[in-house]
């Protein structure tokens, strides 16, 4: 098996200071993305997830600024298919691909409430949702095969021999990772992804629900928080003192948007949280933040031996890249990336010289 890919969340806005803490929304710090950016660049931070939520600022025009701040950086686009039409969507694509020297890849999502869908003017539900994000991507895929004018009638979408002047760069098309934890995600994500994004659970669970997509030929991929101290007893202090004084209004706000949420991937980490008893699904999973940061707050907790030792039985599982991000985030990249990642390398090049079999059946 290759190398594991290591991805970090951007923050385009700055509610990963604490594990507790509210959102603070409503102010943009441009010039402190556009540093910690070009921070995750010289570290060598593959790609950048840049997220989407109605309490963010929209992902798209900090992404087109940003392709021409960096130089080597990879931009992950999370964007929900009905926003903006797939030809539109499809432009965009290509435009920013040229002008980032083809650093973009796309993380679609179907979105998680329709509570929040309708802020927008969309009224789907759940399947619908993912139904139309069939639609989408095979109007983007015709589009990007270039074979002449596509014409394209579904029932969520319909093109009259759509085409576009400005293709991809390159030719092709850019990197698809597909978001859910549902049937109809990993459907989804096989038929027009390349990797199956989710959120976290123990190996164990992760291998069980992995199977499936990987026979299928999709690989899988992990979102979800990372927590690394020189020993374990500074790990577990760290992730007291963040709960510490805890906002209960963060809490409650995270409570009441579940009412509504229809996602499968976020209900999970939510029915894990709840089940864990204290806190821990694992001696190195902890879920004590998913009720004020919900689906992606479940976090590898250790030292920089475990939290190596635990992505390699994530490897094990059939994983092959993670999406991370930290509390607060900028310093957990610094610590990942020094500490952490170093080891990682060490442990696949000795599992690769040894002939190490993995539970994926990759290392021969």
């Amino acid at each position: 098996m290759s190398e594991l890919r290591f991805h970090w969340c951007s923050p385009l806005e700055s509610g990963q200071k604490k594990a507790s803490g509210q959102y603070d929304a409503g102010s943009l710090d441009f010039d402190g993305i556009v540093s910690f950016v070009k921070e995750a660049e010289e570290i060598g931070v593959d790609s950048l997830l840049m997220a989407i939520s109605y309490h963010m600022p929209d992902p798209l025009p900090m992404l087109g600024a940003l392709s021409h701040l960096t130089d080597r950086i990879k931009l992950l686009l999370a964007y929900r298919p009905g926003l903006l039409s797939p030809t539109l969507f499809t432009q965009v694509v290509n435009t920013v691909s040229w002008m980032s020297d083809n650093r973009i890849s796309l993380n679609m999502v179907a979105g998680i409430s329709p509570k929040e869908q309708a802020y927008y003017g969309d009224f789907l539900d759940h399947d619908a949702r993912y139904e139309r994000a069939d639609e989408f991507l095979e109007i983007m895929h015709g589009l990007w095969e270039n074979e002449g004018p596509l014409t394209y009638e579904g029932r969520h979408y319909r093109v009259e021999e759509a085409q576009l002047g400005l293709g991809h760069k390159g030719g092709g098309r850019p990197r698809i990772y597909l978001s859910g934890a549902s049937a109809v995600a990993q459907r989804t994500a096989v038929k027009y992804g390349d990797c199956w994004l989710r959120y976290a659970d123990t190996p164990e669970e992760i291998a069980k629900a992995a199977a499936p997509v990987l026979a299928e030929g999709c690989e899988v991929g992990l979102r979800m928080q990372v927590l690394a101290r020189s020993t374990r007893e500074e790990a577990l202090a760290q992730v007291a003192e963040m709960m510490r004084e805890p906002d209960e209004k963060q809490r409650k706000f995270i409570a009441e948007f579940m009412k509504n949420v229809d996602s499968e991937a976020v209900k999970n980490s939510f029915r894990l949280a709840d089940t864990s008893g204290d806190d821990w699904l694992s001696p190195y999973l902890w879920s004590g933040a998913v009720a004020y940061r919900g689906g992606p707050a479940l976090c590898i907790v250790g030292s920089y031996e475990e939290v190596a030792d635990y992505i390699m039985e994530y490897k094990a599982a059939g994983v092959s890249e993670f999406i991370f991000s930290g509390w607060p985030s900028r310093e957990e990249m610094r610590i990942f990336y020094r500490h952490v990642l170093p080891l990682v390398r060490q442990r696949e090049a000795e599992a690769a010289g040894t002939g190490e079999l993995d539970a994926a059946g990759a290392v021969n």
